[in-house]
This record gives structure tokens, C-alpha cells and sequence, in this order.
């Protein structure tokens, strides 16, 4: 196993430069475009995600052998990064389908698993994962979505709240509990499929920030899903959970580094431009000094990003170090975005600007895949060597 001193964190590969760069160059020239509309209608169009699926975004560490790409985790983090900086709910698309969907199809899906569904994530469908509910959110495990044993299937009944991709995906992984008796040690995953019977899409949420990702409401009514269906070992479904979270935990900090990252490019150029006193803005020092904060978060969220990203290709231990990536990036997010509205000053808060968005978008981060408190919590459990799980 590598010690994570030795690992690279900003220095990346030529092969990791060159993916970066095209995604970089993607995101400027198809997504910049169409940002302001998408958060209009709250809606991505069905060619921008087909775009996606044709630069190899959706399928990064799928097996080259099922059409995906075949690389790292740390690939998707920069790809999420990158696509983070021009518009967070496409990045947050493609970090659903990398960090939580196929990571989870790879560690846990079997042969026939990955053989039916990764062709078809590789290339055209979008995955959804479905944990939280109305009475379960920081508190996970309080599910009430049962799975009952029919002998050749299993029947889903209840609800899942707040499930991001859910409009646009083809499949779910959904985390229901197949014996409740046992509490947590009956909750058990399932790959459903969109369109089978007692399955439906409910109410899509109306969002402050992110609001192109749709984020929807599932209804399982006496849903069958066949027993090959169940993703790992039944009983086994909080290890899946909380597992695929804390990698999902990294996809949603380097989102939150793209977005702090879009936000401060948009207050640097803009104080170079803006004058007030015969001069330009960024000539104070008072600018100069919330610029040089600005950049300076942003790198140490960074450096905390790729170095839990490293250790989780490396197969080291990354639990406290994804939850510190997630609880720094989500602050600078928040700082940077506001602070890049003041730069911008009555500008800034108009939607004619760019930077009101990002401050709308960077607010889920502290949120969704862990709140900020949770994320404490855990990295108090590390440090003080009481993490059970």
C-alpha cells in the first residue's frame, strides 16, 4: 500500500492533463453557453447529456471491455472539477453516475450485473441512487421502504426523497430495508430498472441552486424486482451505503472546488475591469487581500481533494480525509461565492451576472451526500479512533 505523503496531488499525469483539458474545453464551448437557460427551465437538455456519454464523462472507471474508459477514480474527480467551474448540475450528473452509481456496480455488482447494465451506462444511460427519505436523511438507516420476499422475487413499497438524475435515469440502485426485525442488518440494495411495474416518478423538486440536475421523488408501489437483482448480499446494503458515500463524499468536494473555482475567475476578471476612482478595482488593497483569501481556499480545498481521491485509488484509508475534503471545499465554496458577489458589488446581484448563480449553486454542498455536521461527526470518530463501521 502507498504512503499518501509520497503521492502526487497538484501534479497530474500527462494522460490526466490532457483528459482535464478536454473536458475543460468541453465545458467551455458546449455547457457555458447554455448554463443560463438550463437554470431557467431547470432543465438539461437531452443532447447535452447524450454529449456527455460520447466524450466518455459517464463511464470513466467502467472497464474498456463494457465501452466505458477504464481509469481512475482521480480521473472523475477532475472531470467533475472541471465541469463544476462552468456549471455545477452537469457536474453533478456525471459525479451521481462515476462516484456513487458504477463504483457501486464495480465493487458490488456481479458478472451478469456488470455484463447487462455497464454497456448501456457506458453509453447512453444515466444512473440514480436512492437513499434518502422524508424521515431518513442524516439519520440513513431510518428507512421505511421495505422489500418483502415474495419466494422468486421481492416486492418495493414506499418512497425515496430527493434523488438526484432521477428524471433522466434508466436505473436505480435503491436501498430498502428486506427485514426490518433486524434493523440495519436487514437493509438490503437492489438495481431497479425505470419503467417496471408499481415503479413510478414523483413530484421534481423546485430548487434554490443546481437546478438543471433534476432531483425527484420515487413511489415503489408493490414494485417486483426480481431476486437476481439484489446488488451484493442481502443484509448487506448499509455497507453498500455508507461505503459508496464515502467515496461519493470526494466527487461532491471537487464539485465544490470547480464551483469556488468559477466563481473567483469570474471576481478576478471582473476587478480588472471595473474601475472606481480612476483605477481598477483590483489595484485596492482591500480587493487584492479577499482575491489572494479567495485563492488561497481554493488550493488548500484542492490539495484536501485530489489527496483523498489518491488514497482511494491507492486502496489506503481515505474515510477522514474525504469527509475533511467535503466540509473544507463546501466552506469555500460558500466564502468564495460570496465574496466574488461583493467583488462585483450591485452587479453581482443580478442575474445578468454569472456569480449569483454560483453562490445559488454552492449551497447544496453543504448538504447532500453528508451535511456538514455529519462530516464533523465522522472526522471526530477518526481522530478519536471510535469509527465502527
Amino acid at each position: 500500500m502507498a504512503d499518501h505523503r509520497s503521492l502526487p496531488l497538484t501534479d497530474l499525469s500527462e494522460e490526466e492533463k490532457l483528459f482535464r483539458d478536454t473536458v475543460r474545453s468541453f465545458a467551455h464551448e458546449e455547457i457555458r453557453p447554455l448554463v443560463s437557460q438550463m437554470d431557467h427551465d431547470a432543465k438539461m437538455p437531452r443532447d447535452l447529456i447524450d454529449a456527455c456519454f460520447e466524450l466518455g464523462l459517464m463511464g470513466i472507471e467502467i472497464p474498456e471491455s463494457f465501452g466505458g474508459a477504464g481509469s481512475t477514480f482521480f480521473m472523475s474527480v477532475l472531470v467533475v472539477e472541471e465541469l463544476a467551474r462552468v456549471d455545477a448540475s452537469v457536474a453533478v450528473l456525471v459525479d451521481v453516475q462515476n462516484t456513487l452509481f458504477n463504483n457501486a456496480l464495480l465493487r458490488w455488482g456481479t458478472e451478469a450485473h456488470k455484463a447487462k447494465y455497464f454497456p448501456n451506462l457506458a453509453t447512453k444511460w444515466v444512473g440514480a441512487y436512492a437513499l434518502s427519505e422524508s424521515g431518513s436523511g442524516s439519520d440513513a438507516f431510518a428507512l421505511t421502504c421495505k422489500a418483502i420476499d415474495r419466494g422468486d422475487h421481492y416486492e418495493l413499497s414506499g418512497q425515496k426523497l430527493w434523488i438526484t438524475n432521477a428524471m433522466e435515469a434508466e436505473l436505480f440502485i435503491v436501498i430498502a430495508n428486506a427485514d426490518p426485525s433486524k434493523g440495519y442488518k436487514g437493509i438490503t440494495a437492489f438495481l431497479v430498472e425505470k419503467g417496471t411495474s408499481g415503479f413510478t416518478i414523483g413530484k421534481k423538486e423546485d430548487k434554490l441552486g443546481i437546478r438543471a440536475s433534476s432531483t425527484c421523488e420515487l413511489i415503489f408501489d408493490g414494485c417486483k424486482i426480481p431476486k437476481e437483482n439484489v446488488l451484493g448480499e442481502v443484509g448487506k446494503g448499509y455497507k453498500i451505503a455508507i461505503e459508496t458515500l464515502n467515496e461519493g463524499r470526494i466527487g461532491i468536494a471537487a464539485q465544490m472546488v470547480g464551483v469556488a473555482q468559477g466563481a473567483y475567475e469570474h471576481a478576478l476578471k471582473y476587478a480588472q475591469e471595473r474601475k472606481q476612482f480612476g483605477k481598477e478595482i483590483a489595484e485596492f488593497q482591500a480587493v487584492q487581500f479577499e482575491l489572494s483569501n479567495m485563492a488561497m481556499q481554493i488550493e488548500a480545498s484542492r490539495l484536501l481533494t485530489y489527496n483523498a481521491a489518491r488514497l482511494r485509488d491507492t486502496g489506503a484509508g481515505f474515510i477522514k480525509e474525504a469527509a475533511m475534503a467535503k466540509l473544507f471545499a463546501s466552506r469555500t465554496a460558500e466564502y468564495v461565492a460570496s465574496k466574488a458577489i461583493e467583488v462585483f458589488g450591485g452587479n453581482g446581484f443580478t442575474k445578468e451576472y454569472p456569480v449569483e448563480k454560483y453562490y445559488r449553486d454552492q449551497k447544496v454542498g453543504q448538504i447532500y451526500e453528508g451535511t456538514s455536521n455529519m462530516q464533523l461527526m465522522v472526522i471526530a470518530k477518526q481522530i478519536l479512533g471510535k469509527m465502527t463501521t
